[in-house]
């Protein structure tokens, strides 16, 4: 038996995805394999010893305290002054910032404590939508044209973006995930609305072309040699919101394995496993792409803590690949192990 520690909640607006994910991981693990301690995140930080059976939508005052000990022999985490034991992996179901953007990733590294996922600078780069498509692009993978605009810019007005990247454009925080503080712009009336909502969340923000294609996604799962399932695809309208994404009478529509012409297959694997090794990732990413009707191949992003919610792409492109969920988590621990052995 292996003992697992289980993170989840966070302090991102991601919080409640990151409890559902957490829930379907839970009841899909292979108990004879695991013993599991569960803490949660609190949205003010507050770090909670959990119990599996009462586990919240949200992560409030329950729960007691958890304190940490970097390098104590007794283990690292501690709780009313007693260790919770040694831990021979963890799972950080964290979905956004402080939880998949390196900072979690750097203490568990620091804890040296094997962690399910990509590492340090791969979390970083990846959460970073900004830097992402600066180094896909200098590899030569394509991505949507951009304009960058930070706090403190002079704002660029609609018309100068419209001449610049078209009449219909995206804006996005730089780091942040589920389609949190994303909006589809099309007219002067939008635009200020949807620049200044997206800066609530990041200090950065990008004003995106909007891409005429179909929005295909491929889940990554490897260290050295990583491999990539068939294609899903997303079919939600003019915006796969966070609604859309989560919503129990979401109108968006998920195809697995998705109608794509048997030759783009190849070119479509190959560019998801070539942007998981330009960012370095190990463990697993979900790599989100457009296929345009001339059959060029954009990247959208990288997701390097994909959703495992019961309608999430991740786990059932593998289980369409044949890879059960519970294998899935199995061969997820045995890459983190491996990374940090």
């Amino acid at each position: 038996m292996k003992n697992l520690l289980v993170l989840c909640g966070g302090q991102s607006p991601e919080h409640e995805i990151s409890i559902r994910s957490t829930r379907n991981i839970l009841d899909a693990i292979d108990r004879s394999k695991y013993t599991i301690t569960l803490i949660g995140i609190s949205r003010a930080g507050e770090w909670k010893l959990l119990s599996e059976e009462k586990l919240p939508t949200e992560i409030t005052d329950q729960g007691e305290l958890v304190s940490l000990h970097p390098g104590a022999s007794g283990g690292c985490f501690y709780s009313k002054g007693a260790s919770l034991g040694h831990f021979d992996a963890v799972l950080p179901i964290l979905h956004g910032p402080n939880g998949e953007d390196g900072t979690i990733q750097g203490l568990l590294k620091l804890m040296k404590l094997p962690f399910v996922g990509p590492g340090v600078l791969s979390s970083a780069v990846s959460m970073d939508k900004d830097i992402t498509k600066r180094l896909l692009r200098d590899a030569g993978l394509m991505v949507a044209n951009w304009v960058l605009i930070q706090k403190g810019d002079d704002i660029p007005t609609y018309k100068n973006i419209n001449e610049h990247l078209g009449s219909v454009v995206f804006v996005k925080p730089a780091n942040m995930g589920s389609s949190v503080g994303v909006h589809r712009v099309t007219n002067k009336a939008e635009w200020s609305h949807a620049l200044s909502d997206a800066l609530k969340y990041d200090r950065k923000v990008l004003v995106e072309q909007s891409i005429k294609g179909r929005e295909l996604e491929c889940a990554v799962l490897g260290n050295d040699k990583p491999e990539a399932t068939g294609v899903g695809e997303v079919q939600s309208g003019d915006f796969y919101s966070y609604e859309e994404k989560y919503a129990s009478e979401s109108h968006a529509e998920i195809i697995i394995p998705a109608t794509v012409d048997p030759k783009y297959l190849p070119a479509l694997k190959q560019t998801a496993i070539k942007a998981y090794r330009v960012l370095d990732c190990e463990g697993m990413a979900r790599v989100d792409m457009f296929l345009t009707e001339e059959g060029a191949i954009l990247i959208n992003e990288v997701n390097t803590i994909p959703g495992f919610t019961s309608i999430s792409m991740y786990p059932k492109l593998w289980e369409e690949a044949g890879l059960s969920y519970s294998k899935l988590i199995d061969r997820l621990i045995e890459l983190a192990i491996e990374r940090g052995s």
